[in-house]
């Protein structure tokens, strides 16, 4: 890729092929923002992640779908039928020269096509080989089929999420497949370093289940060492208030006076002053927390979210909101640090806010280097000037249904 970008970008010096759905599309939007040359290798017509909602001003279209344009920013993309004779010398031609694969087939289907890793590595004994799959390589579970909600599910994080008198409740967003990915790329990373160091490449196995468990913290030490099942708390486990325009999050953990007093202040506490308020043991009974909720919700009630955390810090208490959308487009300290960046679509005559780098580097900085690619936006660019096939040649093989 050339040592001036290397230098410029983290991963300035990488190929990535990217054959991911949506649990490791974020692992390879990540590896892309750093800088590494990741081709999107979608299937003639378009990838199927580009049917999922919500879309551009809700008009239904794959160039339009505004989950596609936030996981494949700064990626490239061709088209590719690797289950054809032709599709097939072609992706191992490409794979040849590649770094990194990202993949997320059930086990053993690009093998069968052969495609899988022990027929790459003999052409590309550096190569590493990405496999992100619900339940892993191996294992009796290891040819189930999943989704998001399946991950949340066994992994065990659905079941401590939501209201204590209510089901399980999910929660916002593809969070498995987004906690898989990160992990992934964390992995990736890693077997890159090992790389480095020695040369070899190698298969990289990522359990979407077990992602998600290792996210549970302590819930699953409590059942290691008390046996206890840990359920939901509802509202109840996290501390939340009702405001005029929202919800706020305060407790006084140093110190109850400090909210008792407080909450005096506005004519609010009610029987709160009592010293057995103070023990911990007592506030964490389920109808003592209720109770506390009550009294404290109607003193913040009467005011919105800003005044009831900028209130409550200036007294030592622990306040912060709960934040939708709005506000954090809006928040001042993301304001600050320029989080939110500008991304342009020509094609749409538009530009569009997305979230920026969860991290900086001060040397070769994390970047959206351009919009989530159009269908096979880049062909011209990988098979013509990089594979030397020729216009007709391509001509060609789209008829046939290769690319």
């Amino acid at each position: 890729m050339g040592e001036q970008k290397a230098r410029s970008a983290a991963l300035g010096d990488l190929r990535v092929l990217d054959l991911a759905g949506p649990a490791g599309l974020y692992c390879t939007k990540q590896l892309a923002d750093l800088g590494a040359d990741v081709i999107k290798i979608e299937p003639p017509g378009g990838d199927s992640a580009r049917a999922i909602g919500p879309f551009y001003h809700d008009e239904v279209d794959p160039e339009k779908s505004l989950y596609w344009f936030h996981f494949n920013t700064s990626k490239k993309s061709i088209t590719l039928n690797i289950e054809s004779p032709e599709g097939k010398k072609i992706f191992k031609k490409l794979a040849k020269e590649a770094d990194i694969i990202v993949e997320t087939f059930q086990p053993g289907y690009l093998d069968s096509i052969g495609l899988g890793y022990s027929a790459l590595k003999k052409i590309n004994p550096g190569l590493i080989m990405t496999s992100i799959t619900p339940f892993g390589q191996t294992g009796p579970y290891k040819d189930f089929k999943s989704s998001d909600l399946i991950g949340l599910a066994m992994g065990g994080f659905l079941f401590i999420c939501g209201w204590e008198d209510e089901p399980p409740s999910r929660v916002g967003g593809s969070q498995a497949y987004n906690i898989a990915s990160v992990h992934a790329c964390s992995a990736t990373l890693i077997a890159l370093y090992h790389r480095d160091m020695t040369g070899e490449g190698q298969r990289v196995d990522v359990s979407m289940q077990q992602c998600v468990a290792h996210s549970l913290q302590w819930v699953t030490q409590m059942y290691d060492l008390q046996k206890r099942i840990m359920v939901r708390s509802g509202r109840l486990g996290v501390p939340l208030q009702e405001c005029k325009d929202g919800w706020a999050n305060f407790i006084a953990l140093f110190d109850w006076d400090l909210l008792v007093d407080w909450l005096k202040s506005g004519g609010g506490a009610a029987d709160l002053d009592d010293d057995k308020f103070k023990d911990m043991d007592y506030q964490i009974r389920p109808e003592v927390r209720q109770h506390i909720t009550e009294v404290t919700d109607a003193f913040t009630k009467s005011h919105d979210k800003r005044w009831v955390c900028e209130e409550g810090q200036k007294r030592g208490i622990i306040a912060i909101p709960c934040n939708n959308a709005r506000d954090v487009v809006e928040n001042p300290q993301l304001v600050s640090r320029n989080f939110f960046v500008d991304v342009e679509h020509p094609e749409l005559g538009d530009t569009l806010k997305y979230p920026g780098a969860p991290y900086r580097f001060a040397e070769t900085p994390w970047k959206i280097r351009r919009r989530a690619p159009l269908i096979g936006e880049h062909n011209r660019e990988i098979y013509g000037k990089e594979l030397g096939l020729s216009s007709k040649q391509m001509a060609l093989l789209k008829e046939q249904g290769v690319i």
